[in-house]
């Protein structure tokens, strides 16, 4: 009688067996994504012009390497720039008004202070955007391979404008991590 007993339990601990993994990589997630969004902050600071786009571009693209290691997705270093460069692109005044922010850096005081203030929030905006997409993309099975850009677009555009938040209570939260 004790092993039917034990077999009946046995699917209840299969379920919560898979709930603590559920959990566990919901944690680990989420610390991949602060890592980067904060990583994007401090690049946002980065004084020289065109330098910090590139290199939150770069945290972008680790940050989609590390989610597909997470996932157990294969990576592909190209597909990953390609989704980048359409879903960036997509935000085409914010990515230009970042350009523009990023070239002000040029004007002394009033450059640098701007691009100081402004370009770590939209890249840690960006970086929150990239990573919601990419986790909702592999929570449902996908891979980099098969994320529709045009179908995410607008998901990415609601939680740009999410992140723009996040990135800012992040920034002012740890002020020597962004710095």
């Amino acid at each position: 009688m004790s092993e039917k007993v034990s077999e009946s339990s046995a699917p209840s601990d299969v379920a919560n067996e898979g709930e603590d993994e559920h959990s566990a990589r919901k944690q680990r997630v989420e610390h991949i994504a602060r890592n980067h969004i904060l990583a994007s902050l401090g690049v946002g600071l980065v004084p020289i012009p065109i330098a910090d786009i590139v290199g939150v571009l770069a945290v972008n693209l680790d940050l989609i390497k590390s989610l597909s290691k997470e996932y157990g997705v294969p990576f592909e270093q190209d597909r990953g720039k390609a989704i980048l460069t359409s879903l960036l692109g997509g935000l085409f005044p914010v990515a230009v008004g970042g350009t523009v922010i990023s070239l002000l850096k040029f004007i002394p005081i009033v450059g640098q202070t701007t691009g100081a203030v402004a370009l770590p929030i939209l890249a840690g905006a960006a970086t929150y955007a990239v990573n919601k997409v990419f986790v909702r993309h592999y929570e449902a099975g996908g891979s980099i391979f098969d994320l529709d850009t045009t179908r995410v677009k607008d998901y990415f555009s609601k939680q740009f404008r999410l992140g723009k938040k996040v990135a800012a209570d992040l920034k002012d939260k740890e002020p020597s991590a962004a710095a």
